[in-house]
């Protein structure tokens, strides 16, 4: 078992009377790529800003290793920090930005000339050191305050939707980026997003949060496949979340039968919500199974149909390489793996539900996210 090497304990943070984090606790281990993730206003950024320092927790304690540093200034902790917008001095050209840091403290010329040199070879930009940053791409930049942060060898790095301004494939290719570095240094990453596929493919443990509350942490496996309420089935890709009841250990009942699943625990007869992942759906002829409906909307895209199913008035989703039609009857086969049963919450009957899904919809929720988060991160700046 690694050391916790951030721990914050009862964390409590207000804006203007408005609580932000309340009773927060979170233990980050020595070595790890945590990811905080969560929608806009979640208080992803305010957990980061108060490791960092630039907000002191109105009660609750910020320990590193053993130590509270809840008083310490943010330049006297052993941590950096990378912010969306990077920051990097204009007048400065690239080696004199990253050896920044480094001249603060007094170090020699000499070792300044070998860190950064070695950190020019590690983003892969060895022979822009004379550059300019006005000269440089949206990416290069971020690889240049990747390398001023890293040059002071801090414990801990923490990274504010770092990623947010770059576009899909460079995003993507810094997500690898980002996960060799940590791997190569062994640093403590701590990484703020509200994308949930960079966060599943980049971490080693990811902590959903929501209303400044942590939902789940776990591995992004377990996020996927054992979410325990339905916002975090919800948020974390797409969930078909259904109304059930668990008769007794390891027979459900939803959509008006009965199934046989892997759970148990819940007691009999006790209410529950039933997640069922898209993917994990097949198509078969609707007399050869126990739930059919009628399609109702078809997209492609591209390695599998994303197809929309009512199933008595209850709207499925379904990703599958077969293609159907609008109109078409269809069965929906399932196997005690593909059930997944969580017990009721306040987010029971909120999601799950794709009667009013649309592409659209999903693209507008998705730009407003963004803005929000670029909104949230600029609040949390004042």
């Amino acid at each position: 078992m690694k050391n916790t090497i951030i721990s914050l304990k009862d964390i409590t943070v207000s804006y203007d009377g408005e609580q932000v984090l309340g009773g927060f606790n979170l233990a980050i281990h020595d070595g790890e790529f945590v990811t905080l993730l969560g929608p806009s206003g979640c208080g992803k950024t305010t957990a980061l800003r108060t490791i960092a320092g630039f907000i002191k927790p109105d009660a609750g304690d910020v320990f590193f290793y053993d130590r509270n540093i809840t008083s310490l200034p943010p330049h006297k902790r052993e941590v950096n920090t990378i912010f969306q917008k990077y920051a990097l001095f204009p007048h400065l050209n690239v080696y004199n930005n990253i050896a920044f840091g480094m001249r603060l403290k007094g170090c020699s010329e000499k070792k300044i000339k070998e860190t950064v040199n070695r950190m020019l070879a590690m983003v892969d930009m060895t022979g822009y050191a004379h550059r300019g940053v006005s000269q440089l791409s949206g990416g290069q930049q971020q690889r240049v305050a990747i390398a001023r942060a890293l040059a002071n060898e801090p414990k801990v790095l923490l990274l504010d939707e770092p990623l947010g301004a770059l576009d899909l494939k460079l995003r993507k290719d810094m997500q690898a980026e980002l996960k060799k570095i940590q791997q190569q240094t062994g640093i403590t990453f701590v990484f703020v997003t509200h994308d949930q596929e960079e966060a599943l493919s980049m971490s080693d443990t990811v902590v959903v949060m929501d209303k400044g509350m942590i939902q789940q942490i776990g591995t992004p496996t377990d996020i996927y496949n054992e979410p325990e309420n339905a916002f975090v089935a919800d948020f974390i890709g797409e969930s078909n979340i259904l109304d059930g009841v668990m008769l007794e250990d390891y027979s459900v009942k939803f959509a008006g039968h009965v199934f046989h699943c892997l759970d148990g625990g819940f007691g009999s007869n006790t209410p529950v919500d039933v997640v069922i992942r898209p993917e994990d759906i097949k198509v078969v002829e609707p007399e050869s199974t126990l739930i059919t409906g009628e399609v109702t909307a078809v997209t492609f895209k591209g390695v599998h149909y994303e197809i929309i199913v009512d199933v008595a008035g209850f709207k499925w989703m379904i990703q599958s390489t077969e293609c159907r039609e609008t109109g078409d009857r269809i069965g929906l086969s399932l196997t005690p793996n593909d059930i997944h049963v969580m017990a009721k919450s306040e987010y029971s009957g909120l999601f799950g539900d794709y009667s009013t899904f649309s592409d659209e919809m999903g693209e507008d929720r998705n730009a407003s996210s963004e803005a929000l988060a670029g909104e949230e991160g600029d609040a949390d700046e004042i």
